[in-house]
């Protein structure tokens, strides 16, 4: 992707790419393994905190499980529990796993530049390095400027989103219960976490309660959509001041999530229209909202207005779909990426045209990126299919509900048929490390790809013929 943040001036003068060289060879610089241990650090710290006597509302420590499932999840926004987040966290509790669920949905590293302006901290060229590879970029050159931004549109949504679900959440939960109920929501939904605080209408409800208020469905579903479109993009988008003149990139992004979303909320509603477990007893203005909601909902936010274990099991296929594929790079979201399907695509027309070239409008895409998209995809294909194996045949569940709670996992979604409780040890365990490896796995996997050198042979070999298909 073309770079199109601005250089500062302090940055124009430093030779970057010798900067990068020496602190690559010198060993001091592998935002890889930042990325990795960061996030490591967060869950672990969240742990120790949710294992403290006052995070529950029984006084007793959660166990080592529960607080560890718990905070991974948070932390990886994914949004699947083992307990129900209103019903059996504290107040403190509570606060801890929205605080994970900010810095998880952030970046750790964005929090660091807010720190660091907080205490008036210089930004080193060292963090700065960092800081542009976990958003995905190619360089460094004014990403202090970019995480600003960040924030202050971070703040701008779920600032916003916090204030019209209060005025809803109010008459249900009083004052300080509906601020919070607000607060608490805008921040899970805008970082595509999908925990909620609605165990007080029933364990596991999420947003089931709010069924018939447009209001609540519609402004989770825009915090949903933006956090998950990519901070890059509607970076792009703010400083353009509109859809004209954007990097090819984000028209791409935009693009391909208005067809996932579109086609999604087609789907649902007509398979789903005459469900009576889903969309059977709605009319069709209501039906139309949930299909829509089911569709947004799907791409790594976790929220739910409908039972997901009442959906056919062509919706559920859909679903999966969907949460493996995730948002776009470089957000809150989770998944392979719009951008990494969409790049596949792309080559396959190509392939099939027989053209040379793989094309992004008047644009080449070069042949590295088109490798890295196919590896990814592949790569997580096949955790995919291993983690729904394992889960059936040690559950003895069917192969569909295996799939569901992998995918939503492995894609940082958060839905559920409502099987993840009842899981066994090594199953809850294995749900753990795909949260973390959805989450950590593609960020380091994609600086990996970005800041590694085509490996140049000394020896070129000749060809050998390969039958396709």
């Amino acid at each position: 992707m073309e770079s199109f943040f601005p250089v500062l001036p302090e940055e124009r003068q430093v030779p970057r790419l010798r900067i990068w060289e020496r602190l690559r060879l010198r060993g001091r610089l592998n935002a890889g393994r930042v990325i990795v241990g960061g996030f490591a650090a967060l869950i672990l710290l969240g742990t120790l905190l949710l294992l403290l006597p006052c995070a529950t509302r029984s006084g007793e420590s959660a166990g080592l499980l529960t607080a560890l499932f718990t905070s991974t999840s948070a932390s990886c926004v994914t949004g699947l529990v083992l307990v129900d987040t209103w019903t059996y966290w504290s107040a403190f509790g509570q606060a801890v796993i929205l605080a994970l669920i900010q810095v998880g949905g952030l970046g750790f590293m964005t929090m660091l530049v807010l720190f660091s302006m907080l205490v008036h901290r210089q930004i080193g060229m060292r963090e700065r390095m960092i800081l542009g590879e976990s958003f995905n970029l190619d360089a460094a050159g004014g990403m202090v400027q970019f995480a600003r931004r960040v924030l202050r549109v971070t703040l701008v949504m779920e600032g916003a989103a916090a204030v019209i679900l209060s005025v809803r959440f109010i008459p249900q939960f009083g004052f300080l219960g509906g601020v919070w109920h607000g607060v608490f929501h805008a921040v899970s939904a805008f970082c595509n976490a999908g925990f909620d605080l609605m165990g007080s209408f029933g364990p596991f409800s999420s947003l089931m309660p709010y069924q018939d208020d447009p209001v609540v469905c519609v402004t989770v579903m825009v915090l949903v959509v933006v956090g998950g479109i990519g901070f890059f993009v509607w970076d792009d988008v703010l400083r353009k001041r509109g859809f004209r003149g954007l990097e090819r990139y984000s028209r791409m992004v935009i693009r391909g999530t208005a067809v996932l979303l579109v086609v999604g909320t087609v789907f649902f509603f007509l398979i789903e229209y005459r469900n009576p477990a889903t969309l059977g007893s709605m009319g069709a203005g209501r039906s139309l909202l949930h299909a829509a909601f089911q569709s947004v909902t799907a791409r790594t936010a976790g929220f739910n207005t409908l039972d997901q274990a009442g959906l056919y099991e062509g919706s559920r296929v859909v679903t999966v779909i969907l949460m493996i594929i995730g948002g776009a790079g470089g957000s809150t979201a989770g998944g392979v990426k719009v951008g990494t399907v969409a790049v596949i695509l792309l080559a396959i027309r190509s392939n099939v045209r027989g053209e040379e070239q793989v094309r992004l409008g008047t644009r080449s895409v070069p042949p590295r990126k088109v490798m890295q998209a196919m590896t990814l995809v592949a790569a997580a294909l096949l955790l995919f299919v291993a983690g729904s194996l394992a889960i059936s045949l040690g559950e003895g569940v069917p192969f569909v509900d295996a799939a569901f709670e992998t995918a939503s996992a492995l894609g940082t979604v958060g839905l559920t048929t409502g099987i993840t409780p009842s899981l066994s040890a090594f199953s809850k365990l294995l749900l753990i490390v795909y949260m973390y490896l959805g989450r950590v796995g593609v960020m380091s996997f994609s600086v990996a790809m970005m800041t590694r050198r085509a490996v140049q042979p000394n020896v070129k070999y000749p060809e050998c013929r390969v039958i396709i298909g």
